[in-house]
């Protein structure tokens, strides 16, 4: 099969088109061949690499990616050959205490495809059937491949953990990206009010068009969690969504009493200062979380195929030009996900 080939960390020229075995069909395991993928940072923090990280090589990147169903092992009922589907790229072992109380996202052995397994930037993969979502038969598979690991994450950290309600008022930070862009919509289906802060009018329009009531252009204000407070009468926000990381000061100043800050990565970077004060006398609660359970998977890909949360595709390009996708990635013009056409 052809698939985009890391073989050492580094810029996006380490990304190699070229062949690679076709995973042989095992009992128990499906193979999908694969019509889209979708990058996320995660992609790009893999390939660069960090202290710790040991990866077989070559490395195959990629979490998101929707096809159809190219073979079926023996003890795999349910599924045939056809079938369309998109994946969860969030794997438990199934086994372990966490796995067996359905918070497989918790597993002991948890992976993650393209981090620290093989992934989708490939023409095929195999998984286990509990790791599929069966698509209609008009559902676009980039839209699919756009929105599973970025909503399951989104509703994870809203709604599981976050317990968002009706009536709350919810702070996003950051208009355009793949878990924003879904936060901003998942927010608004579950009745909240949304306050986003974005880097510039454009990517502010998408998150309007998108359901943002309140938009604040940071590059226009010296300090846009006084701005928030302004917009609340003085009160703060129930929510914020922070995962940019060295926001998290200003964060701080804009939640309420009793707010509660969510965050499911650092975009920004993994270590900052912050002030203690603001957490214990406002009593904030930081809610972290990685990825959403099966149960979660199935409940916000529900929502998405019913068209009442609609993924936000920025530009597709070819699976031979992952580099390509990559460097605009990087670049952060990017509206929404970045999808990979796999012929």
């Amino acid at each position: 099969m052809k698939a985009i080939l890391l073989y050492k960390h580094g810029s996006p020229d380490n990304l190699q088109y070229g062949d690679f075995p076709t995973p042989e069909v095992t009992d128990g395991k499906v193979l999908v061949k694969l019509h889209a993928a979708a990058l996320n940072r995660m992609d790009l923090f893999v390939r660069v690499g960090w202290r710790g990280l040991k990866l077989e090589m070559p490395h195959i990147l990629g979490a998101d990616g929707a096809g159809e169903i190219a073979a079926v092992g023996a003890g795999v009922d349910g599924w045939q050959v056809g079938d369309r589907v998109v994946i969860n790229a969030n794997l438990g072992c199934g086994k372990c205490d966490f796995c067996l109380a359905g918070e497989d996202n918790r597993c002991n052995n948890w992976h993650l495809l393209g981090e620290t397994v093989r992934g989708t930037y490939a023409e095929f993969i195999l998984l286990p059937p509990k790791q599929l979502y069966r698509l209609p038969a008009t559902f676009d598979f980039h839209a699919a491949a756009a929105a599973s690991l970025v909503y399951q994450t989104a509703w994870h950290s809203l709604i599981t953990r976050g317990n968002l309600r009706p009536g709350e008022s919810v702070l996003v930070v950051g208009a355009s990206g793949g878990v924003n862009t879904a936060s901003i919509q998942i927010a608004k289906l579950t009745g909240a009010s949304v306050i986003v802060v974005g880097s510039d009018a454009k990517k502010l329009e998408l998150a309007e068009s998108l359901g943002a009531d309140i938009l604040i252009n940071r590059s226009q204000t010296d300090n846009w969690s006084k701005e928030v407070y302004k917009l609340t009468n003085r009160k703060g926000v129930d929510v914020v969504v922070d995962n940019v990381g060295t926001t998290f000061p200003l964060s701080f100043r804009a939640l309420r009493k009793g707010g509660r800050l969510l965050t499911v990565g650092n975009t920004a970077a993994p270590q900052f200062e912050i002030d203690n004060r603001y957490i214990f006398a406002k009593h904030i609660s930081i809610i972290g979380s990685t990825m959403g359970t099966l149960k979660d998977f199935d409940a916000v890909m529900s929502l998405v195929v019913a068209g009442k949360l609609k993924p936000v595709v920025d530009t597709t390009f070819d699976l031979k030009d992952a580099a390509l996708a990559h460097e605009r990635l990087e670049s952060g013009e990017q509206m929404g996900k970045i999808t990979l056409r796999i012929a």
